[in-house]
């Protein structure tokens, strides 16, 4: 496998040492130590692996490179599954870890989340969890594509960008994508080659969904962003395209997110399921919903077992989007709240919920649920209180995490003259989180402020053989 590693010619370590590799970080650098004690990043390198490296950037007390030697290799390192993927000249830089074993890279994300954890929130999990797991190839149900005509080589570019760079990559295939999405990707550049616009559209955003009978891949929706007018000739080209490709439905997008519209009437509307809670749920396809879909089902059969909800509770589900957990969650509880920031999304959860109400006798209705928009990055203890009591609660944040609704809930634990009109805290907390330094930042204010136990914690690998760490805890009143 040396021999297959190419790096950019960059002056080399003037120690032209050889280190031992002890670590993976969260952009899947190896970390080692020269013999004077700097730190150093090595891109391709694997823990314990001995290997050289050229040298990037050097800074006072840290160095960053990328290995041009190994003298000892990993029993984790692994063949690419994509022949785009590495340290080549002009290598995608979609990925991070296709070198190393599937479930070793979980390990790594587990590793990362404890440690997260104990260093930014001094918190250690009760029990940790078992990944949760899905399949490693063909997961992305969505993506954002960069389109790119470059003129010097005569053709079209379109996926990720290189590896640290504002160039795109060469990509032919995507092993990541769904298998008819990677299939499409060089008729796709030869569709944009052949346009009059070929110079003014620059992305394409996928988004697929589920067919209407099952969880296998359905309509292939594709946001087309175009800075000028598109010719009577181009959206033909579209549609013929959309004709000979089943299951394609083009959207245009001439400027921001609300100006996206579908380009032909008819066809499957684009939906996910999840079958465990007989919801089904329409989306657009600039809606955010999770990349993949396999995840995203047990992520919410696991969220809903443990929280545990009772027939009797009231829970609230913070950050509840289109009602990905609010509608399951209201399959099991006395009356759900879902909380949104966006009025748009809350009307769109409200849809989604009527949308799922049964249309037979012999199914449950869902439970008594109402959504409303909140400031959350501007949560007070008052604005909590107001909400009222709940026995449970579903914390879904982005990646800023949820630290204003964790410092409102410590104020209301040290300060309890706050809790006007008989208001408790929740028993139970289960917080599904996407960025693990704001998760450990969340934590420790709801552990060492609010009275809380972090009795479970683990990853969920929602983005495999990326750096992205997805996770989720459990938090319990003391």
């Amino acid at each position: 496998m040396t021999e297959s590693i190419e790096e950019k010619k960059v002056p080399a370590s003037p120690a032209d040492e050889w280190l031992q590799v002890e670590s993976l970080d969260l952009d899947a650098q190896g970390v080692s130590h020269k013999s004077d004690g700097m730190v150093v990043f090595i891109e391709g390198a694997l823990p314990f692996e001995e290997v050289q490296f050229n040298v990037h950037r050097r800074k006072n007390n840290w160095e960053q490179g990328t290995v041009t030697q190994i003298r000892r290799e990993s029993s984790q390192r692994v063949r690419p599954g994509c022949p785009h993927f590495g340290l080549h000249t002009g290598a995608c830089g979609g990925c991070k870890m296709q070198h190393l074993d599937a479930a070793a890279q979980v390990a790594v994300k587990q590793r990362a989340l404890e440690d997260n954890l104990w260093h930014l929130g001094k918190v250690k999990p009760e029990n940790l969890l078992r990944p949760l797991e899905g399949p490693a190839w063909h997961y992305r149900y969505r993506a954002r594509l960069s389109v790119r005509h470059v003129v010097k080589k005569g053709t079209v570019l379109i996926g990720f960008h290189e590896r640290k760079s504002r160039y795109l990559a060469d990509m032919q295939v995507c092993p990541v994508l769904p298998k008819q999405v990677s299939a499409m990707l060089m008729p796709l550049r030869a569709l944009i080659g052949s346009m009059d616009a070929r110079d003014t559209c620059p992305q394409i955003e996928l988004a697929c969904g589920d067919a209407p009978d099952s969880t296998a891949l359905g309509t292939i929706a594709l946001v087309l962003r175009h800075l000028e007018p598109l010719s009577g000739a181009d959206i033909g080209r579209l549609k013929a395209f959309a004709a000979e490709n089943e299951g394609v439905q083009w959207w245009l997008q001439a400027k921001g997110p609300d100006t996206v519209k579908l380009l032909e009437e008819g066809g499957t509307p684009l939906a996910y399921r999840l079958p465990a809670f007989g919801v089904t749920m329409p989306f657009k396809p600039t809606d955010f919903t999770q990349v993949n879909p396999h995840i995203n089902r047990a992520l919410v059969g696991k969220a809903l077992r443990l929280l545990d909800v009772q027939p009797e509770e009231r829970v609230i589900d913070w950050f509840c989007g289109l009602g990905n957990f609010t509608l399951p969650l209201a399959s099991q509880a006395r009356e759900v709240l879902g909380i949104e920031g966006s009025d748009t999304l809350v009307a769109r959860a409200t849809d989604n919920f009527q949308r799922n109400q049964p249309a037979t006798p012999e199914r449950r209705a869902l439970s008594a649920t109402r959504f409303v928009a909140r400031n959350l990055f501007d949560m007070t203890p008052e604005m909590l209180v107001a909400d009222g009591s709940a026995d449970k609660w579903l914390v879904d944040p982005p990646r800023e995490g949820a630290f204003a609704l964790a410092k409102a809930m410590a104020d209301l634990h040290q300060q309890p003259e706050l809790r006007t009109g008989g208001w408790t805290p929740p028993k139970r907390i289960v917080y599904v989180s996407c960025n693990p330094s704001t998760l450990a930042r969340d934590a420790g204010l709801l552990v060492h402020q609010a009275g809380y136990r972090c009795t479970f914690a683990g990853v969920v690998n929602m983005f495999p053989h990326t750096a992205h760490v997805e996770s989720i805890a459990v938090f319990e009143l003391e």
